[in-house]
């Protein structure tokens, strides 16, 4: 008999049991309908949380309050959210069709609602990850306003700092602060915060907007305010699920809706016997790569390749994309705004109708019927299998079944690195499900050895489908990379779509048994790096030119150019 015994356990067999935590914890507390984040109900989410240390929020378990976390978070939640005491997940309820005013953050396509002044609504329509995502980064500012009333309550007494009076009389000013005022008022925040003048000078103007540019000290305010009550009134803050997003979750109503709205149009154009091409992507790079360069290529003769394309990302740039968008509409482009609550944007292009001469594929080599290509926008985590899945099932229609005619799936999106660094291209040949012992190994379309030659670094390997990219630490991601697994990189959604395409094609057979597949990504952080996770900033133009390689190799295999 052997005898175990000493055996400790590593820091990343630590961090994906604190993950495993979390998301058993979340489910059950979603299942329960409610629960008080800083209070016992709270208590396994913030444990676990603080364990796993994930590299986005940075001093997430130091005394400091953490900055560039809290830009990251702040930038995924309503403008407001800070004030709430309630907040309330819910489904697409109807609040579209009254007097509350919709609220989407600038970094993630979700529609909230401020009921009055103490509760926000936010709406649920990308499935559970959405949900796990949300909830993190409420735990993590939740974490961080009880830092805030740890450093300004005295005593037991309840009197605050001096610090925090000042920072109260600057937060509530209705008025832009003069520069002196600014500085006054940073010099009080920082004690508060535990941090440099310096540093929170720095960030400071990050967290502002046009209508409230103080709005860094409103924010700081306002966390610690709700964290100081709830310690001396005992006024938790809340979170609560509604019935109906309960009851509706994982049952791809969404997802079904913006299904068989694209077929509908498919139908009503007569495209849907055609050959088709499905492509995750954004709303600008295949419409760029096919019609840019013949509207606008004048201008650009003699400068690099991909000027334009970096002209047309440049913001200020409204006048010449609207000039490429009202081209391809002319010519076989047909333009679906989501109606459906997936926040997935659609566009169809017939083809038939491209004069390939005015175009950037003069050389385009169709075989048989003209094929039709559906370019989706980004789906969120599992949405990613809910919308493809809907998507490869037959149309039925006055009891005549439609099966589409599906020749290629193509996934292009960015993606964490690691090894190599932001913009980069990773070359996936499996998917690695984290959490699971799901793994999905596939044959790509795409290879490096394509991508060659273009000044950019390309890596080719397995990455890790993981269950929220502000979950993960070095330690789990080094494991990730260093052992067997030879994983090269991590993102959200590539098993969900391999999962849907391989139950689409191999058990359901709705589609073609040997659909192609291809998935490509830029990389938009190298979370092993410090300084160089998605807190740290976006990509600027470092991602235009792999957006648009990754995009034209995908069209010349669609358009048969060797």
């Amino acid at each position: 008999m052997i005898e175990i015994k000493n055996i400790s356990r590593s820091r990343a067999q630590e961090s994906s049991a604190a993950i495993e935590r979390l998301y058993i914890t979340m489910r059950h507390l979603f299942n329960r309908g409610f629960y008080k984040p800083m209070g016992v109900s709270g208590e396994t989410l913030r444990e676990a949380l603080l364990e796993l240390r994930p590299e986005i929020y940075g001093s997430i378990a130091e005394e400091k309050v953490e900055l560039n976390g809290l830009l990251y978070v702040i930038e995924r939640l309503p403008i407001g959210i800070e004030e709430c005491r309630y907040i309330n997940l819910t489904s697409d309820e109807g609040y579209s069709q009254s007097h509350f005013q919709a609220i989407v953050p600038p970094k993630r396509k979700r529609n909230c609602y401020r009921i009055d002044e103490e509760q926000m609504n936010v709406e649920i329509t990308r499935g559970r990850s959405d949900i796990y995502d949300i909830l993190t980064h409420l735990t993590f500012i939740f974490i961080e306003s009880h830092k805030i009333k740890d450093r300004v309550l005295l005593d037991e007494n309840n009197e605050v700092t001096r610090d925090w009076l000042k920072l109260e009389q600057a937060a509530l000013q209705t008025k832009k602060l003069s520069q002196t005022e600014k500085e006054k008022a940073i010099s009080h925040t920082s004690n508060v915060l535990g941090r440099s003048f310096s540093e929170v000078l720095d960030i400071y103007d990050a967290f502002g907007t046009t209508e409230k540019p103080d709005r860094f000290l409103h924010l700081i305010y306002w966390l610690g305010k709700l964290a100081i009550e709830e310690v001396v009134d005992n006024n938790k803050r809340t979170i609560t699920f509604s019935p109906l997003l309960r009851e509706r979750l994982g049952h791809h109503i969404h997802g079904e809706v913006w299904a068989n709205n694209i077929k509908e149009v498919l139908n009503n154009n007569k495209l849907i016997e055609r050959p088709i091409h499905i492509i995750s992507a954004n709303m600008h790079s295949v419409m760029n790569s096919i019609f840019a360069t013949p509207v606008l290529g004048t201008k650009y003769k003699g400068k690099s390749e991909y000027q334009i394309y970096e002209d047309l990302s440049a913001s200020g740039s409204k006048e010449i994309r609207n000039k490429v968008e009202a081209f391809a509409l002319q010519h076989g482009m047909i333009s679906l705004p989501d109606q459906s609550g997936t926040n997935i944007d659609v566009q169809i292009f017939d083809t038939a109708k491209i004069d390939w001469s005015k175009s950037n594929f003069p050389k385009a080599s169709i075989k048989g019927e003209n094929p039709v290509i559906i370019v989706m926008d980004y789906a969120f985590g599992e949405q990613a299998y809910e919308t493809i899945d809907e998507l490869l099932k037959p149309f039925k229609k006055e009891d005549k079944v439609h099966f589409l005619n599906v020749e290629s799936v193509s996934i292009m999106g960015k993606a964490g690195i690691l090894q190599g660094g932001k913009g980069d291209i990773m070359i996936p040949n499996a998917h690695i499900n984290e959490g699971t012992a799901d793994n999905y190994s596939f044959e790509n379309e795409l290879t490096a050895k394509m991508f060659e030659g273009n000044d950019i670094p390309v890596f080719a390997g397995p990455m890790v489908t993981v269950l929220g990219t502000s979950l993960q630490n070095k330690d789990l991601l080094k494991f990730f990379h260093d052992s067997t697994w030879g994983a090269i990189g991590l993102e959200m959604e590539g098993s969900y779509y391999q999962k849907a395409i391989q139950s689409a094609s191999k058990i359901r057979k709705s589609i073609n048994q040997n659909v192609k597949v291809r998935y490509a990504y830029y990389a938009s952080d190298n979370p092993l790096e410090t300084g160089s996770t998605l807190a740290s900033g976006g990509l600027g133009t470092t991602g235009v030119k792999p957006t648009y390689l990754i995009t034209i190799k995908i069209l010349e295999q669609i358009f048969n150019i060797k």
